[in-house]
C-alpha cells in the first residue's frame, strides 16, 4: 500500500499501473481542503494529454493501480 501525506499530495507523481488512452504518467494537479484539513476534492492531469480527471485520493494507495513517481 503506498503511504500517501495529504499535505504532500499537490504535484506528486503518479504511474498508471493498466494505461489507458496512452496515458501512463499523471501529476496531482489540483488539491482542495476543508477547514479541518480534510482532502474534499483532487484532480490528477495526464503528463501527455494535460486531460485532468477527479479522482478519490485513497484510490492512489492502491498499488495494482498505482505506483508512486514515474517509472
Amino acid at each position: 500500500m503506498n503511504k500517501i501525506n495529504p499535505k504532500k499530495l499537490l504535484n506528486s507523481k503518479w504511474t498508471a499501473v493498466n494505461p489507458q488512452r496512452k496515458e501512463k504518467h499523471f501529476v496531482v494537479s489540483e488539491v482542495e481542503f476543508d477547514e479541518e484539513g480534510n482532502v474534499i476534492s483532487c484532480f490528477i492531469e495526464a503528463v501527455m494529454s494535460k486531460r485532468s480527471v477527479a479522482i478519490d485520493w485513497h484510490d492512489l494507495k492502491d498499488e495494482s493501480t498505482w505506483v508512486h513517481g514515474w517509472k
